[in-house]
């Protein structure tokens, strides 16, 4: 089924037919979604929707403490993937040309808010195109996407929608033609019909037992041990205040006055004989509040793959390489998980890009193609000293290529690059009478080096 066929057979092939799919229960419960994950993120946590409490007729504030764990453990996801550039290797023509498409198009930067994003709501859209014969992407953000798929699940169409200054703005995509609409002036009216170059925007999304065309957020497994967290620290710091200044309870008759203000630090009251005075608290047990906290964040991190190394919950000192790997196996884990996704979006987005580079010339046989390849390098700490000696090592043997060397290499990100610099230091003599290549001395015969000539 093609793009006409579903507008004739779920719209009846009205003009207007992006409006009612944007408008669809089904599109409007995920934007609703992506909008309450929007909110949590802001700050707008459960634990402040708690009521005040009333006793004897006066009103009582409880304190309501928001703990911002989300963002560390998103930004620790996209960090220990992304915080070194991906490298893009492959045969030496094209890897070129993709690399230099790479820079212009700030790529690198792209895929950190790519991941963030995909991490926070599920899924992220990205659009290639050219610009002044520059080959660039824009993001659209997951509220503002609404792909459409056909009956045997691939996508036809894809809608942008979103609103400025009270104007809704519509930008559809087809495989050939993208169109703009807006309402300005209270009517619907096309404002823009142009090529398409590249086609369907890019979807990257997670994991979803549900739904497999729509991503899951990250924090759909975190907030309620997080609310659990905001909850229970939130209530003890309460219960602690109460513990350490108690409840005053007085028996029998004050003899005058009203009571004393709460601020008054060593006044005293007069009572009527036979009446006494004392501070009733309740007994605050530390530990149980330690053993709860404790249980709540462990599970936090296990659900979120962050190692307690990552955030100083562990001591360590004076270990190997191989223990940090050990350490952060969760997190490498899930970087393996994150790296599919983007990983399987960065695919797409090199054959739309070898489309567009074929409209300026360039073009690159299947070979040169099937030869392009990602390499992701986490931020994972490690000995680089025992790196290196290692590699070292398998080289002398004859186990290791030099591209294969270079691309473990954790002071190169820019692995062709480099390839090119040591080439030309090969290949180069210099002026100084040293040979780069082999470090000995080699003298022009044209030159006279006597003492007399100096």
């Amino acid at each position: 089924m093609n793009l006409e066929q579903y507008i004739k057979e779920y719209h009846e092939g009205r003009s207007d037919w992006f409006i009612e799919e944007v408008q669809s229960v089904t599109n409007q419960q995920r934007v609703m979604n992506v909008l309450n994950l929007k909110d949590y993120l802001d700050g707008k946590h459960k634990i402040l929707q708690k009521p005040n409490e009333k006793f004897a007729g006066k009103e009582y504030v409880p304190r309501k403490i928001v703990l911002n764990h989300a963002l560390t453990l998103l930004n620790f996801q996209v960090s220990f993937l992304l915080q070194n550039p991906i490298t893009i290797t492959g045969k030496e023509r094209i890897a070129k040309e993709y690399q230099k498409v790479n820079k212009q198009g700030k790529y690198d930067r792209l895929n950190y808010r790519i991941l963030g994003s995909m991490l926070k709501y599920g899924q992220v859209y990205e659009y290639v195109y050219m610009d002044k014969n520059t080959i660039k992407s824009k993001l659209i953000d997951a509220s503002e996407g609404y792909p459409i798929y056909n009956h045997d699940n691939e996508m036809i169409a894809f809608i942008q929608a979103y609103m400025v200054d009270g104007i809704d703005y519509y930008v559809v995509y087809s495989d050939d033609v993208v169109e703009t609409y807006n309402n300005k002036g209270g009517q619907l009216r096309m404002t823009g019909r142009y090529a398409n170059l590249s086609g369907l925007p890019i979807i990257y999304k997670t994991t979803n037992e549900v739904n497999e065309n729509e991503g899951k957020s990250e924090l759909e497994n975190w907030i309620s041990i997080l609310d659990s967290l905001e909850d229970l620290i939130s209530k003890a710091t309460d219960a602690y205040y109460k513990f350490i200044t108690g409840i005053p309870v007085v028996t029998g008759q004050q003899l005058k006055g009203e009571g004393l203000p709460v601020d008054v630090v060593g006044a005293g009251l007069c009572l009527d004989d036979g009446s006494t005075f004392e501070f009733v608290s309740n007994k605050f047990d530390s530990n149980a509040f330690d053993t709860l906290y404790e249980t709540l964040l462990n599970a936090l991190y296990t659900v979120a793959h962050l190692p307690a190394i990552a955030v100083g919950r562990t001591d360590i000192s004076n270990v190997s390489t191989e223990a940090v790997r050990i350490l952060y196996q969760m997190a490498l884990m899930k970087a393996g998980q994150n790296e599919q996704y983007i990983r399987e979006g960065i695919e797409q987005r090199f054959e739309k890009i070898r489309k567009l580079l074929e409209y300026k010339g360039v073009t690159f046989t299947d070979d040169e193609y099937d030869s392009l390849g990602l390499v992701f390098s986490y931020q994972l700490p490690s000995n680089d000293k025992e790196v290196i000696e290692n590699m070292k090592m398998l080289r002398e043997v004859g186990g290791l290529s030099l591209q294969t060397m270079i691309e473990q290499n954790p002071y190169v990100h820019d692995v062709q690059q480099e390839l090119m610099r040591l080439k030309e230091e090969n290949d180069t003599t210099y002026s100084s009478g040293v040979d780069n290549k082999t470090q000995d001395v080699v003298f022009n015969e044209n030159v006279d080096v006597s003492r007399e000539n100096t």
